[in-house]
């Protein structure tokens, strides 16, 4: 086994997306033709300039003392939007939680996953991926695109509904895609007695969660658990797993320690780091999450 540490991988390949500036907590974005400010806890250095108030801005989200927010628009935006990468499309929708249905610093992943699919597929070989906490569907959709056959699980209907929106906007209706809404661990089990194989996995686990049926997800307690389980849904040659997160809590050390540990008859290569986000204002990064990925040798 080959451990590597290749540190903070920038996603710099957006056309459609842009970190224009942060600070003061805030950082300002353009998301295909609109911009918007939101909290982000990673920045708690000031604006360039020393600036604190923002302009130009089309939709404002507000932090609530009492947790939570709410959005503040200047004008009348449409309920949802498109923004592509590459030959991508996913629909943007400002949540009443922040977030927009998109990660975009996971590019780096989607980028060199798809690399991975390709490559198998062009020396012959079909690829199934397992897209566990797979939220709208990123991920899901490029690895589809690149070629593989892709089972999609998430215990919110809705999000699992929103990647099949992504899916059809990125010209992939019809593609080897399942819509699973589950508890992941529940649902990695029964593939596991069912005899399913998949020949790489993806997973974007939260700090804390809540299953299909109510159970209580938290990423210390519960990781490892899942992933002995996942290992046992790998088929006998498998090509990747990647395991991303966005706690604070956790180094990038930790996930390598991991998939080290999981993986390490395997053989093949661990790497682990930072993604993170240019800011066009300053060209400072920034940090967006961890992960930690296996490829086999």
């Amino acid at each position: 086994m080959i451990t590597e540490r290749p540190g903070l991988l920038v996603a710099d390949r957006w056309q459609d997306y842009q970190l224009l500036d942060c600070g003061h907590g805030m950082k300002e974005e353009k998301w295909g033709p609109y911009t918007l400010v939101r909290p982000d806890p990673q920045i708690i250095w000031p604006r360039s300039g020393g600036q604190q108030r923002w302009e130009g801005w089309d939709g404002f989200y507000h932090r609530a003392e009492t947790g939570g927010g709410k959005w503040e628009y200047r004008q009348k935006l449409p309920e949802q939007w498109n923004v592509r990468y590459g030959a991508l499309t996913f629909r943007i929708h400002p949540t009443s939680f922040k977030h927009t249905g998109l990660f975009p610093e996971q590019a780096v992943n989607w980028d060199w996953f798809s690399k991975k699919i390709r490559d198998a597929r062009d020396a012959g070989r079909e690829v199934s991926v397992l897209n566990l906490f797979g939220y709208t569907g990123a991920a899901s959709v490029a690895a589809a695109a690149a070629g593989a056959s892709v089972c999609h699980v998430d215990a919110a209907e809705g999000m699992v509904k929103w990647c099949r929106e992504n899916a059809a906007l990125s010209g992939l209706a019809a593609a080897p895609i399942r819509y699973i809404t589950d508890d992941c661990l529940k649902f990695v089990r029964r593939e596991i007695k069912r005899g399913r194989k998949y020949d790489a996995i993806i997973m974007d686990p939260p700090t804390f969660g809540r299953g299909s049926g109510g159970e209580m997800w938290k990423l210390e307690d519960h990781l490892w658990d899942l992933l002995a389980e996942c290992k046992q849904a790998l088929g006998d040659r498998p090509l990747f797993f990647i395991i991303n997160a966005y706690t604070a809590r956790l180094s990038p050390t930790v996930v390598v320690n991991l998939l080290d540990g999981l993986m390490h008859d395997a053989g093949g290569r661990v790497t682990g780091g930072e993604v993170g986000l240019p800011i066009q204002r300053d060209s400072r990064i920034l940090p967006c999450g961890i992960f930690g990925r296996w490829e086999a040798a």
